[in-house]
């Protein structure tokens, strides 16, 4: 049986063109259109059998993350970030590394690192080149920092255990790390509220701009997109973008999803929201379909279907609907929508 998410090849029919295919994200997107999943979605087939109709790009939500790979520090724990490459593999995916650090997911163990700053420079440096280099070759691109600006205190960086024992320099040695263990692979910063918070915006502008001037290998700017039917105004998603953009720099729409019931006054998914939503998905995605085409690296959702999206728990409320398919693997009209801008 054939799982690939590039699609199947029938041994006797001509393959050489996509002319005949079903229209689908995946065969209709001029850049990957991908999908963050955990690795509990690979024993569900209905999971499988979508991703490969749909999807030609994987970000793994959760198992590529420090705290799930490094909880004991004896060893790195590769089981499921391993399982998860290898089924990209085998089903022709294009991978998403996500994300190297974060402060929101660091062992307890490393938090509370007792050596000194030399010892623990190494042991950041080290793990950062373990985990790259296990992938070289077979991970397209990595977060390699995520979310290290603060909301507050002047959009400083975070006072993150790496910024305490490293100093603001952490994330320009990270970078260089990362491409130390990988020549070839793509290298980003991604964060969120990129287009909803002026000041934030610009220190990460600042942050990159730094980057560039001192050769730090950068290669890209994730804009996380956790967003609403009303909010950010769509002129600052395309302002902020467009900044990015400028700077030569690849844009990934890298953890989208669109709030239709952010009140929680809906008690179900309307013909109405649906369309609201519809509407919102495909202004976005007509504006990124508008800048450079070297500089679309894609666009991510941060999910597949409504019910495993991260906001329902997160938000406390189980009637928000912000992703491209139902419960039941049903597609939206959010979906048709992109499918629209796409024939």
């Amino acid at each position: 049986m054939c799982i690939s998410l590039l699609g199947c090849k029938d041994s006797g029919s001509d393959t050489s063109g996509t002319e005949n295919l079903e229209p689908s994200l995946r065969n209709s997107s001029p850049y990957p259109f991908g999908a963050a999943i955990q690795i509990k979605h690979l024993n569900d087939v209905n999971y499988v059998n979508l991703l490969r109709e749909e999807f030609n790009s994987i970000t793994g939500e959760y198992q590529m993350k420090m705290s799930p790979m490094y909880n004991n520090p004896s060893a790195i724990n590769f089981n499921d970030s391993d399982t998860f490459v290898e089924f990209a593999e085998q089903t022709g995916g294009r991978v998403h590394g996500h994300a190297l650090l974060w402060h929101s997911s660091t062992p307890a163990w490393i938090e509370n690192f007792s050596g000194s700053d030399a010892e623990f420079e190494t042991l950041i440096e080290n793990y950062i080149k373990d985990v790259v280099g296990r992938y070289k070759g077979r991970i397209a691109s990595w977060d390699v920092v995520n979310e290290a600006i603060e909301d507050g205190n002047g959009n400083a960086l975070r006072n993150s255990v790496f910024y305490q024992k490293l100093g603001p320099d952490y994330i320009a040695k990270a970078f260089r790390w990362a491409r130390e263990a990988d020549p070839d692979v793509k290298l980003f910063y991604n964060d969120y509220n990129m287009a909803a918070n002026g000041d934030k915006f610009n220190a990460m502008l600042a942050l990159v701009d730094d980057l560039i001037a001192n050769d730090v290998p950068i290669d890209g700017v994730g804009f996380q997109m956790h967003i609403s039917t009303d909010w950010p105004s769509q002129a600052n998603i395309e302002a902020s973008s467009s900044q990015v953009v400028a700077r030569g720099l690849l844009l990934h729409y890298s953890e989208l999803d669109v709030k239709v019931n952010s009140d929680k006054s809906a008690t179900s998914f309307t013909p109405e929201l649906a369309e609201t939503q519809k509407q919102r998905i495909k202004t976005i995605v007509d504006f990124y379909n508008s800048i450079p085409e070297e500089l679309q690296f894609g666009i991510t959702m941060w999910g597949v279907k409504d019910d495993d999206s991260w906001l329902r728990s997160f938000l406390d409320n189980e009637n928000e609907w912000p992703l491209l398919f139902d419960e039941n693997f049903n597609a939206k009209p959010a979906y048709d929508g992109i499918l629209e801008l796409f024939e």
